[in-house]
């Protein structure tokens, strides 16, 4: 409880409004460069616009989330966000406990009169960056490594692979995932360790969907002389020139949104490329790595999947990838 006893002395005046909201990060840290730090920003540029603050608390482990959720709502803050899914459990138990508290968690659905559910269609995000992935390598094999292996990241592999074989059915795709416990959200060397396994097969583009773990993935590609593709954040500039793009996943716009108690609602929000929930990151660390040609085709593979025209596997609704 020190951290967040300290997160609190910090952050908050010795008494507190009843309307202040705060969020509960993953494991991993706040800074990973990736989905925690997303919703970080979110929650900052909301305390820049408002002039209000917030309460924030890192969990190092699944175990602490029931505490860090019950502290803050038994002192009143309001919209509690827990960022990911490893909170789905203690939310459960603690949503019920104090039903005047809205809570939102982001990435998993809890069904819960005073919960807002915030997810995203990861898949058809990550069929956009299988595209680009395929058409821009010389070698024809693309790597994709993921956190820990759940349903959630075999819905982005899906994706990834959806996209390359869109552009062609011989692209090869390795995929490999970090682990099967929170702890494969938290180890770059590990995720180094199996981007270099995929390079030595060959790949010369490697998706990473592992949170901390894919800061590895990223620098491992850097130091091949190979391209990687970030997630979550736009991580373009960890490595100028040696990554391809990054997937953004907007848990910045979640949290920012679900902060303003005039916009907060119970139920589901389901985001993707139609609602601006995901989109991929084109700066001046990427310019010159995506062709005219690549570029084109990945707007027109947005446009498309939010008009419907294209439809993109999902493995949570439609079953195994085909892919």
């Amino acid at each position: 409880m020190r951290h967040l006893l300290l997160s609190i002395a910090v952050l908050m005046t010795a008494t507190m409004a009843e309307a202040t909201p705060a969020v509960v990060y993953s494991v991993g840290g706040k800074f990973d460069a990736s989905f925690n730090e997303a919703a970080w920003r979110g929650a900052e540029r909301w305390a820049a616009t408002t002039g209000e603050r917030y309460g924030e608390y890192e969990i190092e482990r699944p175990a602490e989330s029931e505490q860090a959720l019950r502290f803050f709502a038994s002192r009143g803050y309001s919209p509690v966000v827990a960022i990911g899914f490893l909170h789905a459990d203690a939310l459960r138990k603690v949503a019920e406990d104090y039903p005047d508290t809205r809570f939102t968690i982001v990435d998993i659905e809890v069904d819960a009169p005073n919960v807002q559910s915030v997810v995203f269609r990861e898949h058809e995000g990550s069929f956009i960056t299988g595209k680009m992935a395929a058409m821009t390598s010389e070698s024809g094999v693309i790597g994709f490594v993921g956190g820990m292996d759940i349903p959630l990241i075999r819905r982005f592999e899906c994706g990834y692979r959806q996209g390359a074989a869109s552009v062609s059915e011989e692209t090869r795709v390795l995929a490999t995932m970090t682990g099967d416990t929170p702890a494969a959200w938290a180890d770059p060397v590990a995720g180094a360790e199996i981007a270099r396994g995929q390079i030595a097969e060959g790949a010369d583009i490697i998706m990473q969907a592992a949170g901390g773990t894919g800061i590895g993935v990223l620098q491992a590609a850097a130091d091949a002389g190979i391209l990687g593709i970030g997630t979550d954040s736009n991580q373009n500039a960890l490595h100028p020139g040696h990554v391809l793009t990054s997937l953004m996943k907007r848990v910045d716009v979640a949290v920012e949104e679900a902060f303003d108690q005039e916009k907060w609602a119970a139920g589901v929000l389901s985001l993707g490329i139609a609602e601006g929930g995901l989109s991929i990151a084109m700066d001046e660390n990427n310019a010159a790595l995506v062709t005219e040609e690549v570029k084109t085709a990945a707007d027109e593979a947005a446009r498309s999947i939010a008009a419907g025209e294209t439809v993109v596997h999902d493995t949570y609704a439609d079953g195994d990838c085909p892919f």
